[in-house]
């Protein structure tokens, strides 16, 4: 017998059960399977199933825009944010990314603040190179990364550009601005700034990398 949109639900054993019950059960449910993917990550039951991992990360956006209801809709990104920082890394790191600069739009904050933390943590891996010298990473891996956080702080300008108010010009740090899509992407810019380094960023501002 199924247990979607049942309010007693089974012990569960995967992550694509998790899923399946944000995408397709009642409200309820699919709030607490959304809070469940934590704490099933964290648990010994969790071991050895990153392919599923890598499945749900990688076909996230195109599960996320066939969803109609708005609460799925937070539950479903809440939950692969806790996923995110286990995607496939065969994958190109930006492959997710004009999804998570569409999340940092959304008028919901939950929403904006797992598009944040998903972003956020894809800059470690993306900035090593930057941030310890020292870190033995191929030339050309690091031109590709170089890259990728060039055509994300461009499009973080653009987004800055298209979202700018007067009434910001009175706040002198991010933590201050009211929340609000403006400020979900200047925390993904400061972040991206603070690991990049400033002298690659007066780089990233002549058009170079």
């Amino acid at each position: 017998m199924t247990t979607i949109g049942m309010t007693n639900q089974k012990p569960t054993k995967t992550f694509n059960e998790l899923f399946d019950v944000i995408l397709n059960g009642n409200k309820e449910n699919s709030r607490k399977s959304a809070r469940e993917v934590r704490k099933f990550l964290y648990s010994s039951n969790s071991d050895g199933k990153f392919d599923e991992i890598a499945l749900i990360t990688e076909h996230a956006p195109e599960e996320y825009f066939k969803i109609k209801e708005d609460w799925r809709g937070e539950n479903f990104v809440m939950a692969v944010s806790v996923l995110y920082y286990l995607h496939e890394r065969e994958n190109p790191p930006d492959f997710l990314f004009p999804w998570l600069l569409h999340l940092l739009q959304h008028k919901n904050g939950n929403i904006r603040h797992s598009a944040v933390r998903m972003l956020e943590n894809e800059l470690g891996p993306l900035t090593v190179h930057l941030r310890c010298p020292e870190y033995k990473q191929s030339k050309i891996k690091s031109k590709q990364s170089d890259f990728i956080l060039f055509s994300l702080y461009i499009a973080l300008n653009n987004l800055l550009a298209d979202l700018w108010e007067p009434k910001y010009k009175k706040y002198k740090y991010v933590a201050s601005l009211p929340t609000c899509p403006y400020k979900s992407i200047q925390m993904v810019m400061s972040k991206l700034e603070y690991d990049c380094g400033e002298e690659c960023i007066k780089q990233f501002k002549k058009g170079l990398f």
